[in-house]
C-alpha cells in the first residue's frame, strides 16, 4: 500500500516451548523490515519489554520511540546476566529508555509518558513522506519568530560557543525544528524543518558539545540520517562550525576512521539537493566531510566568519612560522602576529571563494533568503550514477 508502518512493541521475547519455530517467525519479520527500508518509512515503539530477538526489528526500522520507566530493550535480560556472569543489574540500568536514547543511540525519541510519545510520533509523521516515490506533504510558508535574530545567535569570538539549534531555528518556518536523537551524540544536531512549506533535513555541529567535532557516535549518527533523507526525497542542509575530527587513542581504537568515513559516504551518495553553509569553522578532514563542494554539494555558502583551511591558525601558524617564531625577540607576540597572517592568507572564506568551492559569502541575515533560493532551484534536481549490484538501505551495518 506504500503507507508507513508502525509497530508498537511489548515482547519477552521468542517462546522457548515453540523452538525453531519461534526464531523463523523473527526471521521471516527482520526480512520484511529491511525489504521495505528505503521504500516506506518504518516506525517503532517500545512499550513494554523488547527482549532477545524481538530488539532487531526496531532496530532494523527507521525511527525508535522509547518512554521513561515503561521502555526496555535488551538481548540479554538481567536473570541471564546474573546467572551467567552473577552480576545484578537492573532492567533499567541495562536497557531503560534513557539508556537507550542518551547512551546507546538506539533509540531517537524519548518521551516522560505514553501520551507524550504519541505526539511525538504525529509530529514526526507530518514531516516525513509516506513512500520513497512521493515528497513530504506542503504546508503553508511561514516566517521564522520575529523574536530571534542570527545575527546575535552566533558570538563574534571564535572561541565561544552557542548553541546551533537556535540557528536553525532563526531560519526555518515557524521557528520549529524536531530534532532527532537530541541525547545522543549531541555534538551534531539532525532533525526536520520546513523551509517555504516543504520539509528539508539539517545536520549541524553543535559547537556547545566537543566543540562540535565529529567522533564516532555523531558520525553513525549523522550518516544513518543522511541517508534516510536520501531514500525518502527530502533534501539536506548542513550547517558546518567545527574544528575537525575528536583526536585520541580512545577515538582511534573504537574505529573514528572507519565511522567517520559513513559520513562521506553518505553525503556522497545522496542525490537529494545538498546545501551547505559554514558558519565559523571548517577545518581538515572536518570541511570536507561537512559536505564539501568535493563531495557534490549542490550548493556551498559561507559566512563571513568562516575559516576554511586544514588546521586551526594556531596549530598552523606553529608549523609553517616556528623559525620566525623561534628568532623572535618576542615569541608570544610574534606568534600573534603569525597567526593573524595565516588567518588573512589562507583560513578565510574568500581564499575558498576565489577556487569556486564556495558559491558566495554571504551575511548571516540573507541564509534564509538564499537556502530559500537554493532549494527552489534544485527541487528538480536528478543525478546518474552507475548500476550496482548491492541493494544498499537506511541501515548503515557496522
Amino acid at each position: 500500500m506504500k503507507c508507513p508502518i508502525i509497530g508498537i512493541n511489548d515482547s519477552g521475547g521468542a517462546r522457548i516451548q515453540e523452538g525453531v519455530g519461534a526464531l523463523a517467525g523473527y526471521g521471516e519479520i527482520f526480512y520484511r523490515n529491511t525489504i521495505a527500508s528505503g521504500v516506506i518509512p518504518q516506525i517503532s515503539l517500545i512499550l513494554g519489554p523488547c527482549a532477545g530477538g524481538a530488539v532487531y526489528s526496531p532496530a532494523l526500522t527507521d525511527f525508535v520511540f522509547v518512554v521513561e520507566n515503561i521502555s526496555k530493550m535488551f538481548i540479554t535480560g538481567p536473570n541471564v546476566i546474573k546467572t551467567v556472569l552473577g552480576e545484578d543489574i537492573s532492567m533499567e540500568d541495562l536497557g531503560g529508555a534513557r539508556v537507550h536514547a542518551e547512551i546507546t543511540g538506539n533509540a531517537h525519541f524519548y518521551a516522560q509518558s505514553e501520551l507524550e510519545c504519541f505526539d511525538q510520533i504525529k509530529r514526526l509523521v507530518s514531516f516525513i513522506p509516506w513512500n520513497n516515490m512521493e515528497r513530504a506533504k506542503s504546508v503553508e510558508a511561514k516566517e521564522p519568530a520575529t523574536s530571534l535574530n542570527i545575527d546575535e545567535v552566533v558570538l563574534a569570538d571564535p572561541k565561544r560557543p552557542y548553541d546551533v539549534r537556535d540557528v536553525i531555528k532563526c531560519i526555518v518556518d515557524d521557528s520549529d525544528f524536531l530534532e532527532v536523537q537530541e541525547l545522543w551524540a549531541a555534538n551534531i544536531v539532525i532533525g526536520f524543518g520546513r523551509m517555504g512549506g516543504e520539509t528539508v533535513g539539517f545536520v549541524a555541529n553543535q559547537p556547545m558539545v566537543l566543540a562540535g567535532v565529529l567522533d564516532c557516535d555523531s558520525s553513525d549518527k549523522a550518516a544513518r540520517f543522511i541517508r534516510f533523507c536520501d531514500s525518502f526525497n527530502i533534501p539536506v542542509i548542513t550547517l558546518e562550525d567545527m574544528p575537525g575530527y575528536l583526536p585520541g587513542v580512545d577515538q582511534e581504537h573504537a574505529g573514528v576512521i572507519r565511522h567517520g568515513a559513513k559520513v562521506l559516504y553518505a553525503y556522497s551518495e545522496a542525490t537529494v539537493p545538498k546545501i551547505t553553509v559554514i558558519l565559523r569553522k571548517a577545518y581538515g578532514g572536518g570541511y570536507i566531510a561537512m559536505n564539501s563542494r568535493h563531495l557534490g554539494a549542490d550548493f556551498m555558502f559561507a559566512w563571513p566568519s568562516a575559516e576554511i583551511a586544514v588546521m586551526g591558525p594556531e596549530g598552523a601558524a606553529n608549523i609553517i612560522f616556528r623559525k620566525e617564531i623561534m628568532e623572535a625577540e618576542d615569541q608570544e607576540a610574534m606568534r600573534q602576529e603569525k597567526v593573524k597572517e595565516y588567518i588573512e592568507k589562507f583560513a578565510n572564506p574568500y581564499v575558498a571563494a576565489s577556487k569556486g568551492f564556495i558559491d558566495s559569502v554571504i551575511e548571516p541575515k540573507e541564509t534564509r533568503e538564499l537556502l530559500l533560493h537554493a532549494l527552489k532551484l534544485s527541487v528538480l534536481k536528478e543525478e546518474y550514477r552507475p548500476a550496482k549490484k548491492t541493494w544498499f538501505t537506511s541501515i548503515l551495518i557496522s
